[in-house]
């Protein structure tokens, strides 16, 4: 019943580079305190790229946006994890609200 237990050595190396990618990168919006995930992409550049998207939409909007008292949102990168999504999570619209509100 007791066999005698061999410790072979794996056969085969096992590539890392195959595993799924943890890391994200995150298009976060700012309102004084709060803080909301805008946007998730898997590369930097795509994540700067919207970034500089939301500055521009934000900017032909200041006007509306103090005439109607809304906070101006600012917009930052910053690395996340999958894991640091809620499961609930959608892509925020490019002014930050709606209805109003900051979402």
């Amino acid at each position: 019943m007791n066999a005698p237990v061999e410790d072979n050595p794996p056969n085969s190396v096992v590539s890392l580079s195959k595993v799924r990618e943890d890391k994200l990168w995150a298009v976060v919006a700012a309102v004084g305190r709060k803080r909301r995930i805008a946007e998730v992409y898997a590369s930097r550049a795509a994540a700067d790229a919207n970034r500089h998207w939301r500055e521009q939409q934000v900017r032909a909007y200041a006007s509306f946006l103090r005439s109607s008292s809304m906070p101006v949102p600012s917009y930052t990168v910053s690395p996340i994890r999958r894991t640091d999504l809620a499961r609930g999570w959608r892509p925020m619209p490019a002014l930050g609200f709606l209805r109003g509100q900051f979402i």
